[in-house]
């Protein structure tokens, strides 16, 4: 949870940056760029190098790499310096995600690993919602150098992260050594590359909501402050089934979770359409926590399909597959400028459909469905 404290730090002091720094939008769009594209991007490289050669940095140093970066850069005033430490952040968070990840799976079962991945994932969650909170009470008591007091909660879990894993840099190592347990019937690596474009599109589908659906309320008559309040309350139910989606996977299966999870996002998202008032609230409140929820089990089964990879496969769900489905929101943009900002939000399902077939399509077992067609083959 403190790792992602530090990542949306720098959105939320972007103002202040432009008003003191003297920077354009165009600059100051460019350092958000720098870092969600290194953060990314990088991610699946170092998870490759940490599983195949061994070269990984340990969680507590990549956490404080990150908050110092992030820290400096209230301190600075240089364009480029602030870029740099912008990127450098970045990697500190990129390292952070497939060593603890890999760390995080050697805790789990096949009977628990839905449940325990999606309390690491839902940490992340609420870090992320921390962060911006804590930068502008500091920036607002103290200015920009203010952030330098974000070190604190660093230097605090890395005294905390050295006590729980004495074993240092071995206890990594040691992770990565011992592969899991492979999931059964899966024959190669591209049922990984499936799960891989269905994270995508789903990250795209997640991505488009919270940018356009704002915009869609505000053009419907709700005030700015209702949409805002309706995109708070619909990531906070996105959290809740986060959790409960790693539970329920454990108990009926991760394809089938999955599969039933996404395809019911779709018509709650028509409906919301179809809807007015305080049931289209709630009905939106019920997509997000289908779509959301599908998070941390699509990270459980990147797992359990690359056993002897989980450093890579974290990088890759993580990171890449953020990275692209973030790309897509483009794409609704056009449609929107092209035709009109609701074709644009109807076009928001179409990535989830997409999702929804490629996961039926998926060769990963069957759970619960596959031991009710073993049930039925035997009487």
């Amino acid at each position: 949870m403190i790792t992602d404290i530090y990542m949306p730090v720098l959105p939320a002091i972007l103002p202040l940056l432009i008003a003191e720094n003297g920077y354009s939008y165009l600059t100051a769009g460019l350092l958000v760029t720098a870092y969600n594209v290194t953060s990314s991007f990088t991610q699946p490289a170092i998870g490759w190098l940490s599983d195949k050669r061994g070269l990984t940095i340990s969680v507590s140093i990549s956490l404080f790499i990150s908050a110092v970066f992030v820290a400096l850069m209230g301190v600075v005033h240089n364009y480029y310096l602030v870029m740099a430490f912008a990127v450098l952040a970045a990697l500190g968070h990129a390292c952070f995600h497939p060593t603890a990840l890999s760390l995080v799976s050697r805790l789990c079962s096949a009977e628990n690993r839905g449940r325990i991945t999606s309390y690491f994932v839902v940490g992340g969650n609420l870090g992320y919602a921390i962060g911006p909170v804590l930068a502008g009470v500091l920036v607002w008591g103290f200015g920009l150098p203010g952030l330098v007091l974000l070190i604190i909660p660093a230097l605090i879990m890395v005294f905390v992260l050295r006590r729980l894993l004495p074993g240092g840099m071995a206890a990594v190592r040691e992770a990565h050594a011992t592969p899991l347990h492979k999931v059964a019937d899966v024959p190669s690596k591209w049922p990984f590359v499936i799960l891989m474009v269905a994270s995508i599109l789903r990250a795209w589908a997640v991505f488009a909501a919270i940018t356009y659906l704002p915009m869609y309320l505000v053009s419907e008559g709700y005030s700015l402050v209702v949409a805002s309040t309706v995109l708070t309350l619909m990531l906070l139910t996105g959290v809740a089934g986060q959790v409960a989606g790693g539970h329920i996977s454990d108990r009926v299966g991760r394809k089938e979770f999955m599969v039933f999870a996404l395809a019911g996002a779709v018509p709650l998202f028509y409906l919301f359409f179809a809807s007015s008032g305080i049931l289209q609230l709630i009905i939106l409140l019920c997509f997000g926590f289908c779509l959301w929820s599908t998070f941390a089990v699509a990270v459980a089964m990147s797992h359990e399909l690359l056993p002897g990879n989980v450093g890579l496969a974290s990088g890759v769900m993580l990171g890449l597959a953020i990275g692209f489905g973030g790309l897509g929101v483009a794409v609704n943009g056009m449609i929107a400028d092209t035709y009109s900002l609701t074709a644009a939000i109807g076009t928001i399902p179409l990535p989830i459909i997409g999702a929804v077939i490629l996961m039926a399509l998926l060769p990963y077992p069957w759970k619960t469905l596959g031991k009710k067609r073993g049930h039925s083959t035997g009487t």
